[in-house]
């Protein structure tokens, strides 16, 4: 037993970085040629990263003495994307043939990246709030994981969307799904993240509002906090459209995805990066981080 506690507590952001890394290049090499060696050890990469990725937080989660999603931004990104690379797994464990690896696993990548220059150090917390922090935190990364898979299945849609303009062939059996899933999964995918999105703002919002030790409105003129807000406000804006206008073809929901998904995915990845942390303000007993708020203890 101490071996394998000793073995986690080896695992670096390296190994599973590594490890998505070979799994995109297998990825790129299928395009060109398929075959089941290629196959298993795309898989067998991917799933060794996950392996890997899931032990860094569950160590990183003992240490803090909290769930990833409250300890830090640093972990709040490798949850994202450790979502995102569960989703890939399983996805690939049952379709052989569905194309999804060079669109996602990029975007994995980036993320794992950032998540090595944004603050990593753990924040005590009030027991007495944890509930509503855990909810706050997790409200957010499902509505981010909403709009990355929307960003992914805009894509999609227009690589697709060309691919059958220009009358080109797919290469070694791969498929990518029918414009019509794509639209109607862009669909949806916009329409549940901008609520959890926006109600994961509301409860930190709250919370702040609710802290005894944080003036009220400290957190108004804070540039990360503005600049995330505007993403959100971006979304907002798609989603209303989408919701009021009548049958808007597939293509004008994927470019208005790509770019209001593609806007706040950078601004919360470039906020994150030039500041370091997400915030600075002290609230009595440490901020929680997350890409749109940081709410005291």
């Amino acid at each position: 037993m101490g071996g394998l506690v000793s073995s986690l507590n080896q695992v670096t952001l390296f190994c599973f970085l590594a490890s998505y890394g070979v799994t995109l290049g297998l990825e790129c090499v299928r395009l060109i040629r398929q075959s089941t060696v290629n196959r298993v050890l795309m898989l067998g990469f991917a799933v060794a990263g996950l392996v890997a990725h899931t032990a860094y937080l569950m160590v990183r989660s003992q240490h803090a003495n909290l769930p990833p999603l409250l300890s830090s931004v640093h972990d709040w990104l490798l949850v994202l994307a450790w979502l995102a690379m569960m989703f890939y797994v399983v996805l690939m464990s049952l379709d052989r043939d569905v194309i999804v690896g060079p669109f996602l696993l990029p975007l994995v990548l980036v993320l794992i990246t950032a998540s090595a220059f944004v603050k990593s150090t753990p924040q005590d917390l009030l027991d007495a709030e944890r509930e509503w922090k855990m909810l706050h935190a997790s409200l957010l990364v499902l509505g981010m994981a909403g709009v990355a898979s929307a960003f992914i299945l805009s894509l999609m849609y227009l690589v697709q969307h060309r691919r059958l303009k220009t009358a080109q062939t797919m290469i070694n059996g791969l498929t990518l799904p029918n414009l019509q899933k794509l639209a109607r999964w862009n669909w949806w995918a916009v329409v549940l993240a901008v609520p959890l999105l926006t109600l994961g703002m509301a409860t930190g919002i709250g919370l702040i509002l609710s802290s005894k030790s944080v003036a009220p409105m400290s957190w108004v003129s804070d540039p990360v906090i503005i600049g995330n807000s505007v993403g959100w406000l971006v979304m907002m804006v798609l989603f209303v459209w989408l919701l009021s206008t009548r049958r808007p073809t597939g293509k004008q929901v994927a470019w208005l995805t790509l770019g209001a998904g593609g806007f706040l995915l950078a601004t919360i990845l470039s906020l994150s990066l030039l500041s370091g942390r997400v915030l600075d303000t002290q609230h009595g007993g440490g901020p929680v981080e997350s890409p749109f708020l940081v709410v005291g203890g």
